[in-house]
């Protein structure tokens, strides 16, 4: 009879085939081999946790903010191109860097709320209410449970009949504009307020568009990248003309790039030769855990920090904040 799993362990451990032997073990010779020279941050999974804490601990990277509050609508009137994966990524990207960011959602879906881990059921006070003047912004504004200086206006399926609504209003294309002004005298220190649009050129894009000063169109590479694009510019032209003349297209940020296909690099080269340097050079790639990161109702950069969308998205935000410094400083 055995005395003890102690020693059946011992004994089928020295037995197996190719395993080391602990009391032969030579390590000066196994750093001669090519497996000693394997840094542990060549390894996959070693690799994504040193990913995941640079974004957890950002260290020494410098984010300027803004000199004023900058507020940019997220828009493209064509479907599944990343407007509210990009629009609740960048927001916690730029919070992870210490700014403090305000997302409106203004699509019926909810689904940035949903990312954002706000409530946003019926009866919640949301950009509806806001939008139709029966709440102060001070009571739509919830914090997101992920990070203190990420805020959130979260959208219920009441805003589907808003359109309507608000057709018959006073100013009906100008009230955003006004909520987001007086969530500045309410004491939010907000930095940047990023508003994600419906897939479409209606009455709440409009007030998206005369609410901003800046236009962020993420752009898929794929195929028909650029189709709707020009109407969506044209839109964008009219409200410059009419409604808001400081309205710019600042950013255009290319989204589900796969680089193992030279359809994403000629999509890539075309949006870049059609809109020159508002693109940013990050690119955001196909994956899996950006995707699943709203089914947890987080962004990908609390879902899974070390991952590759998650790093791409801080760069993005970087690259966001850094770009209009270096206007700033040019004027």
């Amino acid at each position: 009879m055995s005395s003890g799993p102690a020693n059946v362990s011992r004994e089928t451990t020295s037995r197996v085939p190719g395993m080391l032997d602990s009391s032969s073990f030579d390590a000066e010779t196994f750093g001669n081999t090519p497996f000693g020279h394997i840094s542990p941050a060549e390894t996959p999974i070693a690799a994504e946790a040193q990913r995941a804490s640079q974004i957890l601990h950002p260290g020494k990277v410098n984010v300027p903010k803004p000199r004023e509050q900058r507020i940019i609508t997220i828009a493209n009137q064509k479907g599944g191109v990343g407007k509210t994966t990009t629009t609740v990524n960048l927001a916690a990207a730029l919070a992870h860097q210490g700014m403090t960011v305000l997302v409106v959602d203004l699509d019926p879906q909810g689904n940035a709320s949903t990312a954002l881990g706000v409530a946003h059921n019926s009866g919640v006070p949301s950009s509806y209410e806001l939008l139709i003047g029966e709440v102060a912004v001070k009571d739509a504004i919830q914090v997101s449970p992920h990070s203190e200086r990420l805020l959130c206006v979260p959208a219920t399926i009441d805003l589907a009949g808003a359109e309507i609504e608000l057709v018959s209003m006073v100013a009906r294309e100008g009230r955003l504009k006004t909520a987001i002004r007086e969530a500045g005298m309410v004491g939010f220190d907000i930095d940047y307020v990023l508003i994600d649009c419906p897939p479409s050129l209606g009455l709440l894009t409009v007030n998206a568009l005369v609410a901003a000063k800046e236009v962020l169109i993420p752009i898929q590479c794929e195929y028909y990248a650029l189709e709707g694009v020009g109407q969506l510019l044209r839109n964008i032209g009219l409200v410059q003309a009419h409604l808001n003349p400081e309205l710019h297209v600042s950013t255009v940020l290319l989204t589900m790039y796969d680089g193992r296909t030279k359809l994403a690099d000629q999509v890539a080269e075309e949006v870049r030769n059609h809109f020159g340097d508002v693109v940013l050079k990050s690119m955001i790639p196909r994956s899996v855990k950006v995707s699943e990161a709203p089914g947890y109702g987080m962004t990908v950069l609390d879902y899974d920090p070390g991952s590759r969308g998650a790093m791409s998205y801080m760069d993005a935000g970087r690259e966001l904040a850094s770009r209009a410094q270096l206007k700033q400083d040019a004027s």
